[in-house]
């Protein structure tokens, strides 16, 4: 058997039940690490964005999943994390785009999508096949890596 692509993901209190839904759809192609165990009615996303953010860079899972109201406070937070390329997703194109021209390893996502949609977002962010990438985009991921250093 394939060795399974690993994944952190992390939700605030909005997502606890569609984080599980989704590990439960997902854990056939991938193995989760899961950044946010013990979610309370008053937690706060950066904490989850930033362990989610953390097992990424350290590459301890090749890419993020976050989940919290609308996705912008996760992907705001998760972006302050040195290495991390965090992209809100709103589409299927927009999940391929994020990895093909941004190299973004974490998707995040609002709460308020359909799971059949995320289940499809996920998919489409992990399989984009970014080997014929184009120079013009590796050129500028560069300068995001270059600046951030």
């Amino acid at each position: 058997m394939d060795k399974l692509i690993k994944i952190a993901i992390g939700t605030d209190h909005r997502g606890v039940d569609i984080k599980r839904e989704l590990m439960n759809r997902l854990n056939s192609k991938y193995e989760f690490i899961d950044c946010s165990k013990n979610n309370t009615d008053n937690d706060d996303y950066p904490d989850f964005a930033f362990e989610v953010g953390k097992q990424v860079a350290e590459k301890n899972a090749s890419f993020g999943i976050l989940i919290c109201g609308t996705g912008i406070g996760m992907s705001i937070a998760a972006n302050k994390v040195k290495g991390i390329r965090c992209a809100l997703v709103h589409d299927k194109e927009e999940a391929s785009l994020a990895r093909l021209h941004n190299d973004a390893n974490i998707i995040a996502l609002g709460s308020y999508n359909e799971i059949d949609t995320m289940v499809e977002y996920i998919n489409t962010f992990i399989n984009t096949d970014v080997s014929n990438r184009e120079e013009k985009h590796n050129r500028r991921i560069n300068k995001i890596i270059d600046y951030e250093k």
